[in-house]
């Protein structure tokens, strides 16, 4: 709180607990949230218990704390975030029509693909991706791009870390992994198969703004079996071209500001 008085009412000192994350740490474990909030310990522990119970806060493994995707829902009507997703739409609209594939539109949060919108239609692979939800950036389409143009700290923790079998296909070898993105930076688009759910495929490109830097990713995720490069990957790359141009022009958004390591950059 710094320089502000400590909270006294219970909204108060929840938006207190919330700010703690507004310098832009990506996890803080209960006593420097306390710290930061000016929060008795015992007031601090009961209040993130209910936040993270309401979805508002998450609990990560090593017992840290993070901005839960609840919160980030009710944050994605700012205007920056609808904006992205309003310029996406036609464009995934007309993806959809030449290919009546899935198509979906991602960005990176923290170690994480968030699914910001998604277009599926009955003659589609079945999938369980839901708007708001988070996939792993190894395993998919969408994350491999996002993973092989993000910061190098944010490429150094995820082959760091426990990179879980989710299929058949899933990379759980770091060095294979970091070939894999190495390849994506290359190439310009991923394709998965079989990685995230069995008998799925995705190819995944890069939507950049006007600095040309990547702020989000578009895929199509179709049937193992039927996932031909030659089929999908000209109508993908052709509407993030034209999703790119648009976003150059129209979006007021900032390539960090889906993600809390707005200081780290490759």
């Amino acid at each position: 709180m710094g320089e502000h008085a400590r909270p006294i009412s219970v909204a108060g000192k929840v938006m207190a607990i919330l700010n703690a994350f507004a310098l832009g740490d990506v996890r803080l474990n209960l006593s420097e949230i306390c710290r930061r909030a000016e929060l008795p310990l015992a007031t601090g522990h009961r209040l993130v218990r209910e936040l993270v119970a309401g979805g508002f806060l998450e609990r990560v493994p090593d017992g840290t704390y993070r901005i839960g995707t609840r919160l980030w829902r009710i944050g994605s009507q700012a205007p920056a975030v609808t904006g992205l997703r309003e310029l996406a739409l036609p464009h995934m609209e007309d993806l959809y029509e030449a290919t009546h594939d899935n198509v979906q539109l991602a960005v990176r949060r923290d170690l994480r693909v968030l699914v910001v919108e998604r277009l599926r239609g009955t003659r589609s692979v079945p999938v369980l991706t839901q708007v708001g939800q988070t996939l792993p950036l190894h395993t998919t389409g969408l994350g491999k791009v996002l993973l092989a143009h993000a910061p190098v700290e944010v490429r150094e923790a995820v082959l760091a870390g426990e990179l879980t079998r989710h299929a058949a296909r899933s990379i759980t070898d770091p060095a294979e992994l970091r070939r894999c993105i190495e390849q994506v930076r290359h190439s310009g688009y991923s394709v998965t198969r079989d990685e995230m759910t069995l008998g799925a495929a995705s190819v995944g490109v890069p939507v950049r703004d006007a600095d040309g830097e990547v702020v989000a990713a578009l895929s199509l995720v179709a049937r193992t079996r039927s996932a031909d490069l030659r089929r999908l990957l000209p109508p993908l790359t052709t509407a993030a071209r034209a999703l790119s141009r648009d976003v150059a022009v129209r979006w007021r958004g900032r390539p960090d500001m889906f993600t809390p390591d707005r200081n780290a950059r490759a």
